[in-house]
């Protein structure tokens, strides 16, 4: 034994000393350096239904760039944003968190401090240099811990007002709203230079970047393919290819209140049927363009190939656009034109491309991926879930879930929504002692364009009454009816703002 023990110390010294003597000639080439962190280039645009790309099924629409990253990547079939609207859904991706919990009501509402706890500081705790390039419909005086390239994209001015709720009686406006009008072909929009503004500014940032400099988080914030419908004549190529809304014969009668209300606050109840067919084959156009500009920022990464071979490409918007299925026109419902959104993430290096995720998930679990992806770590009172385990391991055990809240304009009452299986349920609130509450149930797996609310339908009682409580626990047991109290108290107040409205404030009630 004392033998055995006398060779085992000579064989280690002799190891060791080999060893070191290897390490002092070769230096430090001997031992691997810690990978650096991926960096993170989230492109984020602005009203996309995701119908209208070629990666979710659509064989009309020409989407290259964004088709290119499905197949370099993992696509996620029903994501959904956590409010159908341009700020509250920007806000809740900044903060974590949906918007009941941080007061982001309207467009007109910031979150409630400049000092937030917010996905850019995160980053930035974790290493990165957090940079936004574009919009986030954040006020003029708050970016919650970004930088900033290419300029000054945010100028808003949030007063934290509404002009209260609508009438629920008041359900039908015989005006035809102004923005029906800006559905034509041209060269120049707020939409068009504003983004043209930002490819440039991001296209600068990443040709300036040395690959000895911080791994980045850049989000590039783009407003097309939202409203006004103008596009270039280039991209107006869709005329006379493009379906009419499928809406059954009374079925603008069996709407629920809200979308009644937002019918006649957006002006959108005598839509003539020559608009409607300009305005899909436009959107199709200006979804186009966007991908080309989109593609000048992708081309810019990848030309230098060690920054793109070490870089995460997420694209996603912050919410969709009607088309006029359903007789709508925008965002604000919770129909899957609107809520549902597109989200695809690419990094070869680490994940096969091609791959589909089918079960629900939201911005509030995307929030939580990009954090995990960049190794930082998230305030324990967050919602969502990081999806990182899922894209690992297609059977891994997701939640199968999605939540989104509207408590904006032109409608009677807040509503939420709950998404899980080929189940969709909407919660309307309580509009005044008369009206409501109102209750929408779809099977998707039947009635993917939503045309059969099953909700009134005694075999379902069972399942609302489940899918209710899971929206309850969700929300931390916060009932909705009290949130649209709360909601509305808040919006009557605002924010009482001492500065002075500027001359080049942003309008924001879309």
């Amino acid at each position: 034994m004392a033998t055995q023990k006398v060779i085992a110390r000579r064989e280690f010294i002799k190891s060791t000393a080999a060893g070191v003597t290897a390490a002092a000639i070769s230096g430090p080439e001997m031992f691997a350096a810690p990978a650096k962190k991926p960096n993170i280039l989230l492109i984020m645009s602005d009203e996309h239904n995701p119908f209208v790309t070629g990666a979710y099924g659509n064989r009309i629409v020409h989407t290259p760039n964004i088709d290119g990253l499905a197949a370099d990547g993992i696509t996620f079939e029903n994501h959904y944003c956590n409010s159908p609207l341009c700020s509250p859904s920007r806000m809740s991706f900044t903060a974590g968190k949906y918007v009941s919990r941080v007061s982001a009501w309207n467009n007109r509402c910031d979150l409630p401090n400049n000092d937030i706890a917010s996905l850019p500081r995160v980053m930035t705790a974790a290493g990165y240099d957090s940079v936004l390039c574009g919009k986030m419909h954040y006020d003029r005086t708050r970016r919650y811990g970004w930088t900033e390239a290419g300029g000054n994209f945010n100028k808003a001015f949030k007063d934290g007002l509404s002009a209260g709720r609508w009438n629920p009686e008041k359900t039908f406006s015989p005006v035809l709203s102004p923005r029906f009008e800006q559905f034509h072909p041209g060269e120049n929009s707020g939409i068009l230079n504003h983004d043209r503004k930002v490819t440039k500014g991001a296209v600068e940032f990443l040709s300036q970047r040395k690959d000895d400099d911080k791994p980045f988080f850049l989000l590039v914030g783009y407003l097309a393919p939202h409203f006004p419908l103008i596009v270039p004549e280039e991209w107006d190529k869709y005329k006379g290819k493009i379906a009419m809304p499928e809406i059954p014969k009374g079925f603008l009668d069996q709407l629920p209140t809200n979308y009644k209300t937002l019918r006649a606050g957006f002006e959108m109840c005598t839509v003539p049927s020559e608009t409607v067919k300009r305005g899909r084959e436009l959107y199709y156009g200006l979804t186009s363009w966007f991908d080309n500009e989109m593609g000048k920022v992708l081309s810019t990464l990848r030309a230098n190939k060690e920054m793109a071979e070490n870089t995460i490409i997420i694209y996603t918007s912050d919410h969709g656009e009607n088309m006029g299925e359903h007789g709508m026109w925008w965002k604000n419902t919770m129909y899957e034109q609107s809520a549902h959104v597109p989200t695809i993430i690419s990094w070869p290096k680490k994940w096969k491309g091609n791959q589909r995720r089918k079960l629900a998930s939201s911005h509030v679990d995307l929030v939580r991926t990009i954090i995990d992806m960049g190794g930082g770590k998230a305030p324990t009172d967050w919602n969502g879930s990081s999806m990182v385990p899922w894209m690992n391991d297609p059977s891994y055990a997701w939640k199968d879930f999605a939540l989104s809240e509207y408590y904006a304009h032109n409608v009677a009452s807040g509503y939420v929504m709950v998404r899980t299986g080929p189940w969709k349920y909407t919660y309307h609130n309580r509009m005044t002692a008369k009206h409501g509450p109102e209750r929408e149930l779809y099977d998707l797996a039947t009635d993917p364009k939503e045309l059969n609310n099953l909700a009134a339908k005694p075999e379902h009682a069972k399942r609302i009454a489940a899918m209710h409580a899971m929206m309850l626990r969700e929300l931390r047991g916060k009932d909705p009816e009290q949130t649209e109290l709360q909601c509305r108290k808040e919006l009557s107040i605002g924010y009482r703002r001492t500065d002075k409205l500027p001359t080049d404030h942003v309008s924001l009630n879309e």
